[in-house]
């Protein structure tokens, strides 16, 4: 990568619990210590359209509670999984406005002096609980159609039951459909890159050997090290 090319866009998808923030973590250190400008942006918090009327809503109106579960604090959400007919309806328009956010961010993104760009999420998060019918898949090319395709998009993979564990949120039994709208979204973004349900340093270590084969970043050296970390 050098100062004439453009930043790499990289973003982390999965289910809740799938281990996303570790390994942005993982990532973001491991870049930074090749040499290379690294910015990160929050989907939630940096290009959804108000995410606070939209918190408020299932928090108030459908009942969820707020925060971050873990296993030693639980919490019962109650948005995302609520998928009743006239909820995904009103959802609908959004998602488009988070794609116009999302290219604004983008095209801002790409301007900047940065070499790579990790998203935490991406549009693919959003789509993945649309409904699997003729109509919501059409509607999920026409976003796909609008958004901005990252440069690589990992979806981390990850067994439901041990993601509830590590983060109880949502129920079992939406995991599980959560988990398969996800696989199904790739034959529609060939940029998506499932990384399968390892332990934390084989799925570090899968991430980092795409990205080196995407992008000849890493040297060897830092591949040793990365599987002497797995080892």
């Amino acid at each position: 990568m050098s100062s004439t090319t453009r930043p790499v866009l990289v973003s982390f998808s999965g289910i809740d619990g799938a281990g996303k923030s570790t390994q942005i973590e993982r990532l973001h250190a491991q870049l930074t210590r090749a040499g290379l400008r690294v910015s990160r942006l929050a989907f939630w918090d940096n290009i959804v359209v108000l995410p606070r009327f939209r918190a408020g809503v299932s928090h108030k109106v459908l009942g969820g509670e707020l925060g971050i579960g873990s296993p030693e604090k639980p919490v019962a959400r109650y948005d995302k999984n609520a998928r009743k007919w006239y909820l995904m309806l009103a959802r609908s328009p959004l998602y488009f406005f988070d794609v116009m956010s999302l290219r604004k961010v983008v095209n801002t993104a790409l301007s900047s002096d940065s070499d790579v760009i990790i998203f935490d999420r991406y549009i693919y998060d959003q789509i993945a609980v649309v409904p699997g019918h003729p109509l919501g898949r059409a509607y999920v090319r026409f976003l796909l159609g609008l958004a901005p395709r990252p440069d690589l998009a990992y979806v981390l993979d990850a067994d439901p039951e041990a993601a509830m564990k590590r983060k109880p949120e949502y129920p079992l039994e939406f995991l599980r459909r959560y988990r398969e709208s996800y696989l199904a979204l790739q034959p529609l973004a060939p940029e998506m890159v499932v990384i399968p349900a390892l332990d934390v340093e084989g799925v570090q270590r899968a991430i980092v050997e795409e990205f080196r084969k995407r992008f000849a970043v890493f040297s060897s050296e830092t591949l040793r090290d990365v599987q002497r970390i797995s080892a």
